[in-house]
């Protein structure tokens, strides 16, 4: 894993929309956050970029919920389609995990899409140790709930 650098933002652009899974919008807000993250300070939200071959094939993006006193919200992880099942999004998630708990982190939430082509998204955080903790009925639209997954971190 390494920190996000400026020269990731056009190949993370064409990640995100390269996956097919993420409406407009939700490129734009990712795209957002990306900008945040490559100005000083970051904005609040911490990056890490997965490689192979020199080349970044996926990232995250997290930090502490500023409600809370140690539980973190995984705001992003994509892997690049070719990449997907390969690995990067475990070590990616299991990097997020490792730097949530040595910033005395307690717990890290993650939301996602119901939608029927999210399935392995969600099947992924339950392999990962995640639990569904909450589920809004049709919240970004007819037939796609938000759900919320977290993982203590902390036992």
């Amino acid at each position: 894993m390494r920190a996000l650098e400026p020269r990731d933002r056009p190949v993370l652009e064409a990640l995100l929309r390269g996956t097919e899974m993420f409406y407009e919008p939700e490129v734009l807000v990712a795209l957002e956050l990306i900008d945040l993250g490559l100005t000083p300070g970051g904005g609040g939200y911490e990056f890490a970029v997965a490689e192979r071959e020199g080349r970044a094939v996926g990232y995250a993006c997290w930090g502490l919920n500023p409600m809370s006193d140690g539980v973190h919200d995984l705001y992003w992880i994509a892997v690049e389609r070719a990449e997907q099942g390969a690995g990067h999004g475990r070590k990616l998630l299991a990097y997020v995990e490792s730097r949530v708990r040595a910033a005395q982190g307690r717990c890290l939430m993650i939301e996602t899409g119901g939608k029927p082509s999210y399935a392995a998204t969600r099947g992924f955080y339950l392999a990962c140790g995640y639990v569904e903790v909450a589920r809004l009925e049709d919240f970004f639209r007819i037939g796609d709930d938000k759900l919320m997954y977290a993982k203590r971190l902390d036992r």
